[in-house]
């Protein structure tokens, strides 16, 4: 077998770069392989995102984040994560999607890819959570005018939104599109805002108190139809005039992906997967997790700025186990 590379990283993001400068800079040969663009998650955040992190905490392979603001936003971040790439001089292959990964034998993987094959002695999944959102599981949900992600605010002018979660997303997506003229009720399932960034949530709730942002709390969204919607409130059903929805109910892991390659998960609805968190080894040999990716359903737990250090501890096992075999 030739061209057998020391680690393939699948998964561009900021974790997957941070992987790839480890493993160069400990001399190891990489590829990260992405399927999308660069930072592909990142390019799909909403046009006018701010980071809750400041900048410092955004860094990787010690290269400088240097922001005009006190927290960066999404085109910095961009700008960012791009230069660094070009800088660190790390192998990236974009837009090219990993269909399976399979053992070729007991020391290296087959990656099949939608433009080839790669074998490689050990194999970082770093492909984060963004991919596939929780679905309503409602009647109508289905329908073009039902939308999981949110980019940019001027479309939905002079439009009846229903906007459906109570944290961060939905905060921006509720007062971002209302300022830019959409008529804006909100459906949340708890009894009031949830985890919300400090600086926003007051806005939003001075929004409600004044009644410019209706809001339902302590219900759900029941159906969709073409024109309007049911909302299911503790005074019972209630139907209004609807154009589009919002459906900012969070995202998941791809676990099809993780379970066809051999990464168990929890039986439990968390659905962790399955690795040393001292070495992020999985329960599958020179196979190992970096990033969100490791929280499972648990997507709140794992951030750009506490997971950095995957990376770290990754490419250390490596070079400790390969010390260990010579």
């Amino acid at each position: 077998m030739e061209n057998i590379i020391d680690i393939i990283i699948v998964g561009g993001g900021p974790i997957g770069l941070a992987c790839g400068i480890e493993a160069r800079n400990a001399g190891l040969s990489h590829l990260i392989l992405e399927k999308g663009c660069i930072v592909n998650s990142l390019f799909n955040y909403p046009l006018h995102m701010t980071f809750f992190s400041t900048s410092d905490r955004l860094e990787i392979g010690g290269y400088p984040f240097p922001s005009i603001h006190p927290k960066p936003n999404r085109m910095e971040a961009l700008e960012y994560y791009r230069r660094v790439a070009d800088v660190s001089d790390i192998n990236i292959r974009l837009f090219e999607e990993v269909r399976n990964i399979e053992p070729a034998d007991k020391d290296v993987y087959t990656i099949n890819t939608s433009k080839g094959q790669y074998h490689a002695r050990h194999v970082v999944i770093a492909t984060g959570f963004y991919d596939i959102p929780n679905l309503l599981g409602i009647p109508g949900e289905e329908l073009p005018k039902v939308k999981h992600y949110y980019y940019d605010p001027h479309f939905f002018y002079k439009q009846k939104l229903v906007v459906v979660g109570a944290n961060n997303s939905a905060a921006d997506v509720a007062l971002e599109t209302w300022r830019r003229g959409a008529e804006v009720t909100m459906v949340v399932r708890q009894a009031e805002l949830q985890s919300i960034k400090y600086w926003v949530k007051p806005d939003l709730q001075n929004r409600i108190d004044e009644g410019s942002i209706k809001a339902y709390f302590s219900s759900t969204l029941a159906a969709v139809r073409e024109n309007e919607v049911d909302i299911q409130t503790p005074e019972g059903n209630v139907t209004i005039a609807n154009d589009y929805v919002m459906a900012m109910t969070g995202y998941k892991p791809n676990f099809s992906f993780l379970q066809n390659i051999g990464i168990r998960l929890s039986d439990d609805e968390h659905k962790h997967p399955a690795y040393n968190p001292e070495t992020m080894e999985t329960n599958m040999p020179h196979m190992y997790l970096a990033g969100v990716v490791c929280g499972g359903m648990d997507t709140r737990v794992w951030f750009i700025e506490n997971s950095r250090e995957h990376a770290v501890k990754i490419v250390k096992h490596i070079l400790e186990k390969e010390r260990v075999a010579s």
